[in-house]
């Protein structure tokens, strides 16, 4: 029986019919390799966004039912438009939603989670002789109601079909692999052939946008091999795999900036407990995740407690953080969108020392304020004013990742 392969294309990739056309040569290819071929794909670029501002508005904050149903129509425009022209290109395609696949998540809008995947479908299908195109980004829950997977959940789906079909997934983008550090800030960055699941879990969750978060620790969890390349060319990409696949565990693999960040403090909280849990719960309670937090020294029995939530998130945290912080007694909430989060990754990490060290001396000599830390295992993030990021990314690199290195793999 032939190979089964999972082909996702994101949306700069089907931003137009001639991308599309392109995005079906490239299907057409796997199939001539002796592949059956299951394409996920996201909507066109620009067309989520769109969506949602007309959302926006209506309402500030829309119902995030109503939001679902509207934005997963972006994706089954796209499908329908890649099934198009792989039945003019001669090869016998069916789209599908998510519901009619199907994906099963839980309930919670925007964000939901995959609980169950029926791939008999798919596989009937494939038997028959069909390529089939799902749509990305969007499954239903289990009363009926369609649901997204958030910000990348095409990746997701990709990455879960994959599993559910037991075999390996292409994630097509608009750069040839996953790089030191993103090649729009630094001018000779390096492809990394392979890297680790933890390592790109991190540097996904630290503002990499080559890859979505929790596809890569579904990916981790189950043990699915990812190809991340262009869409535009034929080169090898970046493989992510377990780390035993990665022979040299370089200090820093690569070195990450995210601006999608808003800070808040709560000024002069009452020093008592109790008090974060009812702030954070509040904000659990909304779905919205909470990234790096400080917590001051208390005086005289107050204290600033600051924490970072994803900017786009931000307008629903301030409402519910100003509420929590009248009912605590709390002085005030103050909010900055003008910060960014710079990060070193490796798992080389876990063996070496002194690499903080190393990278607050090089946001010293430049001069650059940290105003929170956070570390793992194998990475090292620093919370610092915008208008510094590119250059952190850029002084980083050039500190830890030297040129003429190359990063050492094996193949597998």
């Amino acid at each position: 029986m032939s190979k089964t392969l999972v082909m996702k294309f994101g949306g700069t990739s089907v931003g137009s019919l001639e991308r599309i056309e392109n995005a079906a040569r490239r299907v057409i290819k796997r199939l001539q390799e002796g592949y059956r071929v299951v394409v996920v794909s996201s909507a066109m670029a620009g067309e989520t966004d769109r969506l949602i501002n007309l959302a926006k508005q209506i309402d500030r904050f829309p119902s995030e039912r109503e939001v679902d149903m509207l934005i997963s129509t972006g994706e089954q425009q796209a499908i329908a438009l890649f099934a198009l022209t792989l039945n003019k290109l001669g090869v016998p395609a069916v789209s599908l939603c998510g519901w009619q696949v199907p994906i099963i998540t839980d309930k919670v809008h925007t964000k939901a989670r995959i609980k169950k995947i029926g791939v008999q479908r798919i596989k009937n299908l494939l038997d028959e002789g069909y390529t089939v195109v799902v749509a990305g980004f969007q499954g239903v829950s289990e009363d009926w109601e369609i649901t997204t997977l958030g910000r990348g959940g095409s990746d997701l789906s990709a990455v879960a079909l994959a599993y559910a079909l037991n075999c390996d997934c292409e994630i097509y983008t608009d750069v040839p692999g996953v790089f030191t550090a993103d090649p729009r800030i630094v001018a000779k960055p390096k492809k990394i052939p392979y890297i680790s699941y933890e390592e790109m879990l991190e540097m996904a969750s630290l503002g990499a946008k080559v890859m979505q978060a929790r596809s890569v620790e579904f990916a981790m969890k189950y043990g699915v091999r990812i190809h991340v390349r262009s869409s535009f060319s034929e080169e090898e990409g970046t493989w992510i795999v377990p780390e035993e696949e990665v022979m040299e565990k370089v200090e820093v693999r690569a070195i990450t900036l995210d601006t999608n960040e808003s800070r808040f403090t709560v000024v002069r909280v009452p020093d008592r407990p109790g008090i974060a849990y009812s702030l954070f719960k509040a904000l659990g309670d909304a779905h919205i995740v909470v990234d790096m937090i400080v917590q001051n020294v208390s005086h005289q029995g107050y204290t600033d407690l600051s924490f970072t939530v994803n900017k786009a998130d931000a307008d629903k945290a301030e409402e519910i953080v100003r509420k929590v912080a009248k009912e605590i007694g709390a002085e005030g909430v103050e909010r900055d969108d003008n910060v960014a989060k710079v990060s070193v990754v490796g798992i080389g990490m876990k063996s070496s020392y002194g690499t903080a060290a190393k990278m607050f001396e090089v946001l010293y000599k430049n001069n650059i304020n940290i105003m929170a830390i956070s570390t793992s295992e194998i990475k090292i993030s620093c919370l610092i004013e915008a208008k510094y990021g590119e250059l952190a990314v850029r002084e980083l690199h050039s500190a830890f990742i030297k040129e003429g290195e190359e990063v050492q793999v094996i193949n597998s």
